[in-house]
């Protein structure tokens, strides 16, 4: 329980931080503001601290400028940036989301050095000069839907400082609903810019990897179990927002396919945005069934495919205007899961809290997106806000940490299935065990009891029979067992004691085994056994010979009509092929590789031996084996065996 208060703990503050400082990574900040086109930053130490060109920017509408085409003493007036120019008031009246116009600040420094500016994506198509000088530009700039080109590029620039320098931003767009700057523009030192964007590529990549792989591996899960739909709709969910990361914050994607389509990387991005809500709904309808609504279920359906048949049949322009009512409609189905993840809560479903937990950080992070990205936000936002939620795209962290709880519930339950199963084995193993015994004191009542019940006697024989064929085989090489072995030995020293031919014994044993087990684990240890008992049952599958597993990490032969010269000879073979396999094993003091050593002996039966002393002899030159150093073959001659036995009782 400790544990468990703990790590909630960590986690809440873990979304606290994300949510409230931003998920920054950068250096110190200093948070002046452009008063009427100027911002002075004299007193910033560019080796250390990151600005934002924030604040009352030179604001010319349906103009596009160049630095020296500006008159400084004919400014139309000032908009804030960030923010969009759709609410900014002209002779005209408002301005709407389609247009150009230009953006002139003067940066005051004391720096005399190179710095850099970190830019954001602008909407949806921009040329930036620093001192005359074009530094950056994305998409093509014009004054018609038909001559500009649309694209998101955040990059960095760099310019030469001076005490006075002239930023100039031509902006156009005919594609979004909103238009303008609705990003902060950085400015530091090289060091710390290119710092700054190196973190956020490599924080987007990495989220990017890690919500493929685990959206990949619970797409596997689901195939292998159809019934498991909860591992296909989260599968699914993690790879939409793996997806939608390379496309915001940084747009990496972008950054590398500088030419695809605005259009098309803009409805995707959405798209996994409208997909993301009912799949997540379908998820925790999946887990927690008793508490959701399906109807609900259906309605968040319905209304995510009417909005992607909207984005898939118009452009942007259109669909962005709409964008609202999805946002309202997900903070809707936000404010539904609070409430039933409460009730869960309340109930304190079994592990419920992993799951709890993991949500309420993506729920944080998502309404922390939904704000950010909001046209309310953008258009009308206040300011007090706009310091709390200061960036956005968090829902991609918050979806991590989402899939690292539902992880480790999925790794807890894996866990639990594990150990119904050992216990329910281990009752097999104990049933197994006093099955011959239970079969025979029924069969005794049954005979007792009536006749008539003959043939329900025979059927429960006949099952027996089957059940008594599988227990004779070893469940992990496949080989038959050491009960298969007793049942087989007895039949051939008869057959061979009538016949008066020989009998030969080979018993194998893996050198130095524990230390095997002990070095690579008891799961490589499983597949050494398997890999040396299918090499054994190949190379003698040509003769007469039976092949046992007769215990751990021993493996027996019996030869019927064979000989000394011809067992011998097996057996090396044997040692030869096992040691070609070339198994690892590091803790063998004998050989690199995994070897056997093998006890052979035979003899020919007669009324006074038995193939129990046929058994201590093959194991008695087994010992020796072992005792001469491992990885050889020793022979013992039965009768020998049996002379040598005698002898040492009657002394």
């Amino acid at each position: 329980m400790y544990n468990r208060k703990f790590f909630l703990l960590i986690v809440i503050m873990l979304a606290i931080q994300l949510l409230l400082g931003g998920c920054s990574l950068q250096p110190s900040y200093s948070y002046e503001k452009a008063e009427n086109g100027i911002i002075d930053l004299t007193k910033l130490q560019f080796e250390n601290d990151i600005a934002k060109l924030d604040g009352q920017w030179e604001y010319y509408p349906n103009q596009l400028l160049e630095p020296g085409e500006i008159d400084s003493g004919s400014i139309n007036g000032y908009i804030a940036v960030p923010g969009t120019w759709n609410k900014y008031t002209t002779k005209e009246g408002f301005s709407s989301g389609d247009g150009y116009a230009t953006y002139r600040m003067t940066l005051i420094t004391d720096e005399t050095k190179r710095l850099a500016l970190k830019i954001p994506r602008i909407f949806t198509a921009y040329k930036l000069w620093v001192n005359g000088e074009l530094i950056a530009s994305a998409g093509t700039v014009d004054k018609t839907r038909d001559t500009m080109i649309p694209q998101y590029l955040p990059q960095v620039a760099f310019f030469e400082a001076k005490d006075s320098n002239e930023i100039v931003v031509q902006v156009s767009n005919f594609y979004h609903r909103s238009g303008g700057i609705l990003e902060s523009i950085h400015i530091g030192g090289e060091k710390q810019i290119l710092s700054l964007r190196y973190q956020n590529i490599a924080s987007d990549a990495l989220l990017f990897g890690c919500l493929i792989f685990i959206g990949a591996y619970h797409l596997a899960l689901f195939l292998f179990r159809k019934k498991n739909t909860s591992a296909l709709y989260f599968g699914l969910f993690c790879i939409l927002v793996g997806t939608r990361t390379l496309l915001v914050g940084e747009c990496f994607f972008i950054y590398l396919f500088p030419d695809f389509s605005w259009e098309i990387a803009h409805k995707i991005m959405t798209l996994t945005f409208y997909l993301g809500v009912p799949l997540i709904m379908m998820f925790f309808l999946s887990v927690f069934p008793k508490y959701f609504h399906v109807r609900m279920i259906k309605l968040a359906q319905i209304i995510a495919a009417a909005f992607v048949i909207l984005i898939i049949l118009t452009p942007a322009k259109i669909f962005t205007q709409v964008n609202p009512f999805y946002q309202i409609w997900t903070g809707i189905i936000i404010i539904y899961l609070i409430a039933v993840l409460i009730k869960i809560s309340i109930h304190k479903e079994k592990d419920s809290w992993l799951i709890i937990v993991g949500a309420s950080v993506f729920i944080l992070s998502s309404i922390n997106d939904i704000i950010f990205l909001s046209i309310w936000m953008n258009d009308n936002g206040p300011e007090f806000l706009k310091t709390i939620i200061r960036t956005g795209n968090l829902s991609s962290l918050g979806q991590f940490v989402f899939t690292f709880t539902n992880s480790l519930l999925l790794a807890r339950k894996f866990s639990n299935s594990l150990d119904q199963e050992e216990i329910m084995t281990a009752k097999l193993i104990k049933m197994n065990a006093n099955l011959d015994k239970i079969v025979f004191d029924r069969t005794e009542v049954l005979v007792e009891a009536n006749k008539k019940i003959q043939q329900q006697k025979l059927e429960l024989e006949e099952a027996n029979m089957q059940l008594q064929k599988l227990s004779l085989k070893d469940p992990l090489t496949q080989l038959w067992n050491r009960r298969k072995y007793d049942e087989i030995i007895r039949l051939e020293w008869h057959r061979c004691l009538r016949l008066k031919t020989p009998i030969a014994l080979i018993i194998i044993d893996i050198d130095q085994f524990k230390g095997y087990n002990d070095y690579y684990g008891h799961l490589a240890g499983d597949e050494c056994l398997r890999n040396i008992g299918q090499s054994i049952s190949t190379t003698l599958s040509d003769s007469d010979g039976m092949v046992a597993r007769y215990g751990g990490e021993e493996f027996t032969a019996i030869l019927p009509e064979t000989r000394r010269a011809e067992a011998v000879e097996i057996a090396y073979m044997l040692r030869k092929k096992i040691e070609s396999l070339h198994i690892p094993h590091e803790k063998s003091t004998v050989s690199k590789y995994v070897t056997v050593s093998a006890g052979v002996t035979f003899t020919i039966p007669n009324i006074n031996s038995s193939h129990e002393n046929l058994f201590k002899a093959a194991d008695k030159a087994l010992y020796q084996a072992k005792a001469a150093g491992r990885n050889r073959i020793e022979f013992l001659d039965e009768q020998t065996f049996n002379f040598t036995e005698k002898t040492n009782k009657e002394g």
